[in-house]
């Protein structure tokens, strides 16, 4: 009897997570950690960062099998996140984030001022820019591009472009042989994503004048219902004949904007703003999060990745700045250049920083209206940059 009691608790610790757990599990449990302090406490995305984070928890826990595959052929099942993970894997859950972000999104101020549309393409340098500089350090095409797409800090545009472009072994079932992975890709952009309030205003402050951030910039002119829905028409048409391979996220992202100002499907768009919304959101989230295991994270290649990141981030709000610049001098001094920073598509926090760092020059300055035109035109403009990625790199 006791020597069955003894073989009872050593196969039960045989078979808990504690007999699998190694450090680098715990480093990974360390780190879902801080990112749910980040969530929770600091209230840096939440929304996202909150489901990655524990994505990131559930993944590392030993033995769980959550995301196990081994394949129809042996007659086994995936585990949940497995098949959570296929609408990333499919490229399904970013084109449906689009469509609520389109819900939510009014391009009244980037109607009113179609320049805005220069400062939304300039800040989308910062991926160009990354691709070169990640080629010259030895990366694959296809590697250079998933981490040159967080230059425009758009998170769905970034998982979309990676889950094309890196097809290796992990476990998800995928083949080739990458150095790196989506997760560590994804959780990079929401990161920096996060903390566009911390990036951005040393680079805004260090490119501009106390003269230039002290502009304060005329009213921009009413915009018609017509125009609001002649609009997303427009764009879908003529980016999609533009660049084919963008026509998923721009026209679900115009669909959903449509839906909106149509003023005709109020039920479609309570929806997609909230309900659809918000269930992808926690799919999308908890199953980016579950792809980043100890043994992808704690590598040169993770690191890398973090360092190239930021690089693209900040070159981008650089570009943005810099454009903004220009468009003073031209304007004569009628253009507050702090709005080129908000042209990457992290909406509507970089408008927000825009208007925050000219308030601190100028406290009767109102610059957020004036930064949502370049901001909601970053959206458009990571959309079209991740189009051209898919259309000249073969995936």
């Amino acid at each position: 009897m006791f020597e069955t009691f003894i073989e009872t608790i050593s196969n039960l610790a045989s078979t808990s997570g504690f007999s699998a757990f190694t450090w680098r599990e715990g480093l990974m449990l360390l780190i879902a950690f801080v990112f749910l302090y980040l969530a929770i406490k600091k209230q840096y995305e939440p929304l996202l960062l909150l489901p990655i984070s524990f994505g990131i928890l559930l993944a590392n826990l030993p033995l769980a099998n959550l995301t196990s595959y081994s394949g129809p052929a042996d007659g086994e099942v995936g585990g949940l996140l497995y098949y959570l993970y296929q609408g990333v894997h499919y490229g399904i859950y970013p084109p449906l984030i689009f469509l609520g972000i389109g819900c939510m999104t009014d391009f009244g101020p980037l109607i009113a001022n179609p320049k805005s549309f220069l400062l939304g393409a300039a800040a989308q340098g910062g991926i160009f820019f990354t691709f070169i500089f990640a080629a010259l350090l030895g990366f694959a095409p296809q590697e250079c591009a998933s981490i040159a797409i967080i230059g425009g800090a758009d998170g769905p545009t970034t998982i979309y472009v990676t889950s094309r472009m890196l097809s290796h072994p992990d476990i998800y079932g995928q083949n080739g042989s990458f150095s790196i992975d989506l997760g560590t890709v994804a959780v990079a952009a929401y990161s920096y994503m996060a903390l566009v309030p911390i990036i951005q205003p040393p680079i805004m402050k260090l490119l501009t004048t106390k003269k230039e951030r002290s502009v304060v910039m005329e009213q921009l002119r009413p915009v018609s219902k017509t125009e609001k829905v002649i609009f997303p028409i427009a764009v879908t048409v003529v980016v999609s004949l533009l660049v084919p391979s963008a026509a998923a996220l721009v026209g679900m992202l115009m669909l959903g904007n449509l839906i909106k100002e149509s003023g005709v499907c109020e039920r479609l768009c309570k929806t997609a703003q909230n309900e659809l919304m918000n269930i992808i959101t926690i799919f999308l989230g908890i199953s980016v999060g579950a792809t980043t295991t100890a043994d992808k994270i704690v590598s040169l290649s993770t690191l890398k990745i973090i360092l190239l990141g930021l690089l693209a981030f900040s070159f981008g709000t650089a570009c943005g700045v810099l454009i903004g610049k220009v468009m003073y001098l031209f304007s004569g001094g009628k253009v507050n250049p702090l709005i080129g920073s908000a042209g990457v598509s992290a909406v509507p926090m970089a408008a927000r920083v825009s208007q925050k760092v000219g308030a601190e020059t100028n406290p009767t300055n109102f610059l957020l209206m004036h930064a949502m035109g370049p901001n909601v035109a970053g959206v458009i403009g990571s959309a079209v940059a991740a189009g051209v990625l898919l259309s000249i790199i073969p995936h």
